[in-house]
């Protein structure tokens, strides 16, 4: 009767407005997972930069973090060497947009 028809219009609606909560969560996922994948990116460029900036490894700071950060998947879009200080930003495009992170690396300032 007029009951089975209300549940089916419920059941059809709880479906509809689960699938639109689906579909809009979805991109938000993913752009988190590649903000975090980025961020993991300039903190493993900059750590690399900062050990050739400490004479640990060979070449230049940021050619290095560029590598480094072309391994993880993103590429650099800025580096700044600042004695043995190094700051890299890493950038990829999700859906054409930019998703970025910068991380600084170098040896612990040491106070007496």
């Amino acid at each position: 009767g007029r009951w089975a028809v209300s549940g089916t219009v419920v059941a059809v609606g709880l479906v509809a407005a689960l699938a639109t909560l689906t579909t809009t969560a979805l991109p938000l996922y993913g752009a988190l997972a590649t903000k975090q994948s980025v961020a993991a990116a300039a903190d493993a460029a900059a750590l690399a930069a900062a050990d050739v900036a400490v004479g640990r490894a060979p070449g230049s700071p940021c050619e290095v973090a560029g590598r480094v950060a072309a391994a993880n998947g993103a590429s650099v879009t800025a580096c700044v060497f600042d004695g043995l200080m190094v700051t890299v930003t890493a950038s990829r495009s999700l859906a054409g947009i930019p998703v970025s992170a910068t991380s600084t690396a170098g040896p612990m300032a040491t106070s007496l």
